[in-house]
């Protein structure tokens, strides 16, 4: 509201003589209609009369306060606003509307007051409830908070991508699927195709191979635009340099984009005579990794790298395998113990650890091989957590019969014996799990389940589980 239309207000207010002709009960009710909360001041600043227009207002106890002064009901902070529209009242300049808090029995209550003037020397506040108004506020401020801390993470992400976009090794271009126009390309594309920073944005991808090349690529990225599953593409730079150009389609705020990866050819796997095996470990749907005897990782294929959500072979490369698969100091080092005693190793059951924090059930199977570079261990690693999830739970029908059968016994036996029963039925569940766990290998059995080898034969053969025991340890 501006000062025109509070000035026209209060002069509304002074120049209405024919109020005087009205009853004490309209005048009252006419306050009481204005505003929420209506004062009625002698010349002193005293209340003498109020009246409640907002019936949410009457637990506040404001008719208490009827005989004391004014300024006594609200906070220290608003009674220099009080003493001032006082004053202005008396002297007949234009009320204006003030903000002041009630300290009240229920707790604070802040009101908008405008007083004037009676004619009798009296003084009429006439407030207005804040609560809702500063409810509005405190939930507009909370959003732009929300706001400010949305655009706060997503700089930090964008952050975090330029700087990998542009640390990584290998020369990545992001093309506009639609136009074929470079939109990004990192410092390692920059400098392979001999540009100047900035130069390659903008220019169509086409030109950065030899013009003989150039039908051979755009053919290259539309095949890409239309399957998963096109394999890369074997060409010659401008500059006479000859790659090997992987392209994956991907979306990003309703735009098709094509990241575009350039590898020199001589880098690629299996380039030096046995290039048909390196293709078809790579094209693998199943991770593949190679590791030496200390489980550090040799080289692996493009689906292990996306099964831990790496995004080049260099982050894999001279990590241990443990970094991603397997319980910690358990279930690779069984694994790695299997394939030194008995050479193979097959769907052993485990977890991978992704980058993000995210687990996946997967089976793992391994052989340890000869190389030039000394023994080393293959292993293809294989997601089955989708199909864990829709099989039924092994051992669902067997544990609720043993269960139902053993509170059988309940007013047969006594609670000692049921609990002793209880005890040998979880211990003999617990050692089959850990031979099944374990391919049937005593030895591993034991160390997992945390007693000496000697103890689990015992157990064994009190079980009568001596069957399920391979005999060739």
């Amino acid at each position: 509201m501006n000062r025109a239309e509070l000035s026209i207000e209060a002069r509304a207010f002074r120049d209405a003589a024919a109020l005087g002709a009205l009853d004490s009960g309209a005048v009252a009710a006419l306050l009481a209609a204005v505003g929420d909360l209506t004062f009625v001041l002698d010349g002193d600043g005293r209340i003498t009369d109020l009246a409640i227009g907002d019936p949410q207002l009457t637990g506040y106890g404001f008719h208490a306060a009827i005989g004391q002064p004014f300024i006594e009901t609200v906070t220290i902070e608003g009674r220099g606003k009080i003493v001032e529209m006082l004053s202005e009242a008396a002297l007949g300049v234009p009320a204006r509307w003030r903000q002041v808090t009630h300290a009240t029995v229920i707790g604070e209550l802040p009101v908008r007051y405008l007083i004037v003037a009676l004619s009798d020397g009296r003084f009429a506040a006439i407030g207005r409830d804040l609560r809702e108004a500063a409810a509005l506020q405190q939930r507009l401020l909370q959003a732009q908070q929300s706001l400010e801390r949305d655009y706060l993470r997503l700089r930090q992400a964008e952050a975090r991508y330029r700087l990998l976009f542009d640390m990584a090794s290998e020369p990545v271009l992001i093309v506009d699927a639609a136009t074929r126009r470079i939109r990004e390309a990192n410092s390692a594309a920059t400098r392979a195709l001999a540009a100047k920073p900035g130069a390659l944005v903008d220019q169509p991808v086409s030109s950065i191979v030899d013009p003989e090349e150039r039908e051979a690529l755009v053919a290259h990225l539309g095949a890409v635009e239309a399957s998963d599953e096109v394999p890369p593409l074997g060409i010659k730079l401008r500059g006479g340099a000859l790659v090997r150009v992987a392209a994956r389609l991907f979306r990003q705020a309703r735009a098709a984009l094509l990241l575009v990866r350039l590898a020199p050819a001589e880098e690629t796997p299996g380039a030096s005579g046995g290039e048909g095996w390196g293709d078809v470990i790579e094209r693998m749907p199943d991770a593949f990794v190679v590791t030496d005897r200390q489980l550090v990782v040799r080289t692996a294929n493009a689906a292990f790298l996306e099964l831990v959500q790496l995004p080049t072979i260099d982050r894999a490369i001279g990590a241990r395998l443990d970094a991603w698969v397997g319980r910690p100091g358990v279930d690779v080092e069984l694994i790695a113990g299997q394939l030194r005693d008995h050479g193979t190793v097959r769907n052993v059951a485990s977890v991978l650890r992704g980058v993000d924090g995210g687990q996946e059930e997967i089976e793992i199977s391994g052989v340890a091989a000869p190389s030039p570079e000394g023994d080393c261990f293959g292993f293809t690693i294989r997601a089955v957590g989708r199909r864990l999830r829709d099989l039924p739970p092994p051992g669902d029908k067997q544990l609720p019969r043993s269960v139902e059968q053993l509170t059988e016994l309940v007013g047969r036996m006594s609670l000692k014996e049921i609990v002793r029963e209880s005890t040998d039925l979880i211990e003999r569940l617990c050692i089959e799990a850990a031979l099944a766990y374990t391919s049937d290998n005593r030895a591993s059995a034991a160390e997992v389940l945390g007693v000496s080898r000697q103890s689990l034969y015992s157990k064994l053969h009190r079980h009568g589980l001596g069957n399920l025991v391979s005999d060739d340890e």
